[in-house]
């Protein structure tokens, strides 16, 4: 497989699929350029072999072309930080965005318009009535994907390789983010820098695992996390089950959670992913105690209970002291550790001490020489927000991608680099 490092773009022009999905606020302003600085690597090294940059990436979720999606309100900012004066096509098809391709200097950079522009870019129809029938559902779906072959092969036709650095779109099959690959050689086509480090990342997580491995997992609800849960028990020695599915597990085993979130349909789910970690040998850790609130508010009234005895009218918003403590023990004697979800509403500031505890203790276990991988915005958030970032091996861009890859699922756009 080719490789960023071993390939000189000298005089190519390359494809590089990023990731600038990046948060603008009422006026158009970047609040979060962390995905850009992310790519600065890959496009930077392509300048300096002496390559051009046709630049593709999607902003938010359009149904069709809509100004608050176009690219153009980064070009400043990504040509700032690039030291390179960016180029703008209006439009990713069309005549302009070949005629500025096709004219494009070595060190010289042209950034496309949102791809999710078209249809064709995701490969599903749009604009279909509600009462649409399954038949009318299925030729528009067949319409969508003919033309998509015929976008993937104009986007293609711009350049001489293809580089994709965008991991946090790697699951998905799109146009820019996996079939275009295919009109690419192998010696042609790479992961950028960001995408190389992602893909070691999860490699190490799942294929080289120094033991004991703990597993730290928060979020709402354990429908949504049925599957890495699952996954993850063929693998770790530990896994600390935190966040709301604390409250369905407890419920599960009998206790009383108050108002806490709670998946009552799942509670069968919950004592069966108990058994499968019992069975499995996987130290299963759940909450003792819980800090609970009178309402679901940052001002309201707290204490600290056991969390399966929380009191009518009252919810856990995180864990208490001695579940810090006991989630600590088990990070700090592990040597891989993967950290996904906080331990409560960590956006307000009184229930903030749980996910600080375990990023503590995830940077201590680091200084030992544990592996550890935060992957998962609301757990790249903690790190970021508690400054812990530079104390953990590797915070993922990858979010959705990240997940499904833990899943033990093949992520499309890495397959089509790899084939």
């Amino acid at each position: 497989m080719q490789t960023i490092d071993n390939f000189n773009f000298a005089g190519k022009k390359a494809f590089v699929r990023v990731d600038f999905n990046v948060p603008l606020d009422e006026n158009f302003n970047i609040t979060d350029d962390t995905r850009i600085r992310a790519a600065l690597p890959t496009l930077k090294k392509i300048l300096a072999d002496g390559g051009s940059i046709i630049i593709g990436s999607h902003l938010g979720r359009p149904k069709g072309v809509a100004d608050k999606f176009s690219l153009k309100h980064i070009v400043k900012h990504v040509s700032e930080l690039l030291g390179v004066e960016v180029q703008f096509a209006n439009d990713c098809m069309g005549e302009e965005a070949a005629v500025k391709a096709a004219a494009l200097q070595p060190g010289e950079v042209l950034l496309l318009e949102n791809l999710r522009f078209y249809a064709e870019e995701e490969g599903k129809p749009r604009g279909l009535a509600e009462d649409a029938t399954d038949e009318e559902k299925a030729a528009a779906k067949k319409a969508v994907k003919e033309s998509q072959k015929e976008f993937t092969k104009k986007l293609a036709s711009y350049a001489d390789c293809y580089v994709n650095d965008a991991f946090g779109t790697a699951h998905r099959a799109h146009a820019s983010t996996a079939l275009i690959a295919k009109y690419f050689d192998v010696n042609n086509k790479m992961f950028g820098y960001l995408m190389e480090k992602e893909v070691k990342a999860v490699d190490k997580i799942l294929n080289d695992i120094k033991r004991p491995f703990t597993a730290i997992m928060g979020g709402s609800k354990v429908s949504s996390k049925i599957e890495i849960i699952e996954n993850l028990l063929n693998k770790v020695d530990n896994l600390i089950i935190t966040g709301g599915m604390t409250y369905t597990f407890t419920k599960a085993m009998g206790g009383q959670i108050g108002l806490s979130i709670c998946e009552d349909d799942k509670l069968d789910l919950a004592r069966e992913l108990m058994q499968k970690a019992k069975d499995k040998g996987v130290n299963l850790v759940l909450a003792v105690d819980a800090k609970i609130a009178d309402s679901f508010s940052n001002d309201a009234n707290t204490k600290f209970c056991p969390v399966n005895e929380i009191p009518d009218g009252w919810e856990g918003l995180d864990i208490g002291p001695k579940s810090e403590e006991i989630f600590a023990e088990v990070i700090k004697n592990s040597k891989t550790i993967l950290w996904n979800g906080p331990t409560g509403v960590f956006e307000f500031e009184n229930f903030t001490h749980g996910s600080r505890s375990v990023g503590e203790a995830i940077v201590e276990a680091t200084k030992n020489g544990a592996f550890s991988l935060v992957g998962g915005g609301d757990s790249v958030a903690c790190v970021n927000k508690f400054g812990l970032a530079n104390g953990v091996s590797y915070v993922s861009t990858g979010g959705g991608a990240l997940l499904e890859a833990i899943e033990g699922k093949v992520l499309p756009g890495i397959a089509a680099i790899q084939e």
